[in-house]
């Protein structure tokens, strides 16, 4: 999941169908990919809309990103 969730976020135009197997091979059906592919769409809209519009997070939240 954590695999397909990073290359949907980082590089969604490279996903393919075949990206979804090791999905089904863990057991997972077409609801709960479309959850996960939903999930992971929503925080990135969300991630995009908020640094689109300068907003900043509050004193001691988390930090901004993992890679910083």
């Amino acid at each position: 999941m954590v695999d397909y969730a990073l290359k949907l976020t980082r590089t969604p135009w490279d996903v393919r169908k075949d990206d979804l197997n090791p999905l089904r091979d863990a057991g997972l059906g077409d609801r709960e990919i479309l959850d996960l592919a939903m999930v992971v769409a929503y925080f990135a809209y969300v991630n995009r809309l908020a640094d689109g519009l300068g907003v900043e997070l509050e004193p001691g939240g988390p930090p901004h990103s993992l890679g910083e």
